[in-house]
């Protein structure tokens, strides 16, 4: 039986090889939710990956979440794509929110093609962002979204049931929103820090 070796003095002997995290880079890409940003480790979105938003139903606000974002990237003449909305952009609505919607597209996709749409939007480098909205997404099929969004430098955004809270993500990102009292975000997990505790509203307004 081998000897029992205290850890301590194998690292002081430098047999022991130690590595560090490398430190995580300060995001350009705000939520334009300065306390969401506040509380997220990098200041913003995750770049090159996937958020993963979870709803109680849908249709309670979860586009307020990201609007201050799409309405930053249509403004630098960047490409949005949205993939199988389960309801229709109200236009002058999303213009008011400054959304310059003629870089705006949609995507009627079929249950089956949604993950497969927004895989080649992803991939493809010609999209600032590609918000999807899939009924079925196994592991597999998430982190194929995960590393196309990284390939083409895009934001992914994926709304799901908040049924799915329980289970396993490799999404950098993932948010669960509340509608009641008003509506309130959950960081369920962050690349790069612990989630914070508690929910926060994002009624106070966005910038």
């Amino acid at each position: 039986m081998g000897q029992v070796v205290a850890l301590d003095s194998l690292l002081h002997a430098r047999q022991v090889w130690r590595g560090r995290a490398a430190p995580l880079l300060d995001s350009s890409q705000p939520t334009g939710w300065p306390a969401l940003d506040a509380a997220l480790p990098s200041g913003g979105w995750p770049e090159h990956a996937m958020t993963e938003i979870l709803l109680p139903v849908d249709g309670v606000g979860e586009l307020q979440l990201v609007l201050p974002t799409l309405a930053r990237l249509t403004r630098e003449a960047r490409s949005v794509m949205l993939i199988a909305p389960p309801y229709l952009p109200y236009v002058p609505g999303w213009e008011a929110r400054g959304v310059v919607m003629a870089r705006v597209d949609i995507v009627q996709a079929g249950e089956r093609d949604v993950l497969w749409a927004a895989e080649q939007c992803l991939r493809s480098g010609s999209c600032a962002a590609v918000l999807a909205w899939p009924v079925h997404a196994d592991d597999r099929a998430l982190r194929r979204l995960q590393v196309a969004a990284d390939t083409g430098k895009a934001l992914a955004f994926v709304f799901r049931d908040q049924r799915h809270a329980v289970q396993a993500s490799p999404a950098a990102l993932r948010l669960e929103l509340e509608s009641e009292p008003s509506l309130q975000v959950r960081i369920r997990k962050c690349r790069g820090g612990q989630p914070p505790t508690g929910l926060l509203p994002l009624a106070a307004g966005w910038s």
